[in-house]
């Protein structure tokens, strides 16, 4: 059973130091409103694997020297897009999602004892329809072991918040120009050099575009777990899928990651590993598309479900057919068989669209 490093009692007090502003932080990190003993709520912005939240980073003002581990990983505070935010990883596969989001609300609290998390946003790559096209399903559904609490299946599926969809159109008429259509570097040492000189790029044969619910279609997504309920670990001082950190943030936890790692790793590293992750169920009949991942529908579940806080997820496909009886390899012009090949190749170019959609929505999300 892996161990799951959640939060002690002076983490906890460092984050509510963190989130009221008593640290000595940058102004735009501290948000105590004076004389109340509250403070103003942020918006969680979570990403699986190093590779996603680095887009974002890059765009943000974050404190990198306070971070709070949550899960042997670090969420930092600062302001994005005119947000204030906390943005952290939670690990690859359903049961990190379910440690890293509950334990973000246990521990980001206010003074007084309220929420300091005013809205979730996920930002990632998925299997999905045409390489590069992000989706924002206003459902996700969840196939795997049930969790401790709740119910979180196939057939009971989590909305997300209309108040956060309805501004999704606007995002999108900002963000659908700028999707990158080509590979770029990307950065798989984490020496945060975008120069992967080995690496062609390639184009993808499709326009990517914004794919979200409209009053004559419904999109949805679904989660799978993959690991059989399992937890992987992640890799310190690793690379931009497994690594325990963001390539822009140094990994002060790597003897923590390192112990977790050999307590669970070797399980995921017997021979076969990915070709038993890509004889997972399919699911291709309504109300399900393409648009699966491993963790968006448990992070929805802790938020909207459990914790009553506003969620949306921005998915990009990084693999997987695009439904078109004409094109198989979902506008892939190396015809590669979907997961994992594709995603090697194309993670970053879907990291970097999926970014790219939730900036644009951060900026709506701000203007309110």
């Amino acid at each position: 059973m892996a161990r799951r490093r959640i939060v002690s009692p002076t983490l906890s007090a460092l984050a509510v130091a963190v989130i009221s502003g008593t640290l000595a932080l940058p102004a735009a990190a501290g948000t105590t409103e004076q004389g109340t003993g509250s403070c103003t709520p942020r918006v969680l912005v979570l990403s699986a694997m190093p590779l996603e939240l680095d887009p974002l980073l890059a765009h943000a003002q974050a404190d990198l020297a306070h971070p709070v581990m949550l899960n042997d990983r670090p969420f930092v505070s600062g302001t994005l897009e005119g947000n204030q935010v906390i943005m952290g990883l939670t690990g690859i596969g359903p049961e990190n999602a379910w440690a890293a989001t509950s334990a973000a609300f246990a521990t980001f609290r206010c003074p007084d004892g309220s929420s300091a998390i005013s809205d979730v946003v996920f930002s990632g790559t998925s299997g999905g329809d045409y390489i590069g096209d992000v989706s924002v399903p206003s459902a996700w559904y969840y196939y795997g072991p049930s969790f401790a609490v709740g119910d979180l299946s196939t057939t009971t599926g989590v909305a997300v918040s209309p108040a956060l969809l309805s501004l999704v159109p606007a995002a999108a008429a900002v963000a659908t120009p700028q999707l990158e259509q080509s590979t770029p570097p990307g950065d798989p040492a984490c020496a945060c050099e975008l120069t992967d000189s080995t690496q062609t790029p390639v184009t993808v044969e499709h326009t990517p575009d914004v794919v979200y619910s409209t009053p004559g279609s419904t999109v949805t997504g679904l989660s799978i777990d993959d690991f059989s309920g399992r937890t992987l670990p992640c890799v310190p001082t690793a690379n931009d899928i497994f690594g325990c950190t963001p390539c822009r943030e140094l990994d002060a936890d790597a003897a923590a990651q390192a112990e977790n790692l050999a307590q669970n790793g070797p399980a995921f590293a017997e021979p076969g590993f990915f070709e038993g992750y890509a004889d997972a169920p399919t699911f291709d009949t309504p109300p399900f598309t393409p648009w699966q991942d491993n963790e968006t529908a448990v992070v929805a579940y802790v938020s909207e479900v459990l914790n009553d806080t506003p969620f949306i997820g921005f998915r990009a496909a990084s693999d997987g057919p695009s439904g078109d009886p004409a094109d198989a390899y979902g506008g892939d012009p190396l015809m590669l068989p979907g997961f994992p090949s594709q995603f090697f190749v194309y993670r970053q170019l879907a990291a970097n669209n999926a970014a790219t959609m939730t900036l644009a929505f951060l900026q709506q999300l701000a203007a309110q």
